[in-house]
């Protein structure tokens, strides 16, 4: 700690000491530097110069100063406390919806025993919805016209069926594998861009770190709660 003459030293001398240059790590709790500084303060104010006293505004002033500084420090204390508990009580949340499906943003869909879910995301009203489904080549297998649909999300499901016909006039099914998909959304005859694919997933774990709270979700990756567009 800096040590300073009390017979000589000025309030901003005492400040100084208090607020050392900003590469030094700074130490001790808030209450800690208060008590400091009026213990110097007092030091200083039992041993001025009677013929030159401290100015009583710049005293003032001081004082005024370190109130400010007292009180960010404070704020930004319960700042950190409040952040502390908000990613506790996202922690919990998160940790709720382990073995929950959720969707998200994302393309894919997994066709497992003829049956796979997926997502539209509409952030406006559309007049005409459409899914558009493709295999691993990237060829178009199938089509889900969903009419109109009001803005918001909406879950599917798709049990591989396709408009093809086999030959006892039943519905091709695809068989289970890796597929991606489209999709398209109009109102008013103009293309809305706002339309958003949502892919599915299970949530297997939770995991926290300076990142934040992440949600593990095989076959899509690690999200955030705010990446989830909607839980099943």
């Amino acid at each position: 700690m800096a040590t300073i003459d009390t017979s000589t030293a000025t309030v901003t001398d005492l400040m100084a000491t208090m607020n050392p240059k900003k590469n030094t790590a700074a130490k001790g709790s808030v209450e800690e530097e208060t008590n400091k500084f009026l213990t110097l303060l007092v030091t200083q104010l039992q041993n001025q110069d009677p013929m030159n006293p401290l100015d009583n505004a710049q005293l003032t002033s001081q004082l005024a100063q370190l109130s400010t500084v007292t009180g960010v420090n404070k704020l930004n204390t319960t700042l950190e406390t409040l952040k502390t508990s908000y990613q506790q009580a996202e922690s919990m949340q998160a940790a709720n919806i382990i073995g929950h499906g959720v969707l998200t943003a994302g393309k894919n869909i997994t066709l497992s025993k003829s049956a796979a879910l997926l997502g539209v995301d509409l952030a406006t009203p559309a007049d005409k919805v459409k899914v558009i489904i493709y295999n691993s080549t990237g060829k178009e297998v199938h089509s889900i016209d969903l009419g109109p649909q009001d803005a918001g999300t909406l879950p599917l499901g798709w049990n591989g069926s396709t408009a093809e016909l086999d030959k006892d006039g039943k519905p091709v099914v695809l068989a289970d594998g890796a597929y991606t998909f489209s999709v398209e959304a109009t109102r008013g005859g103009a293309k809305l861009t706002d339309a958003a694919a949502l892919m599915f997933g299970s949530v297997a774990s939770v995991s926290t770190g300076a990142g934040g709270v992440k949600l593990n979700v095989p076959g899509v990756g690690s999200i955030t709660m705010a990446d989830v567009k909607q839980i099943l």
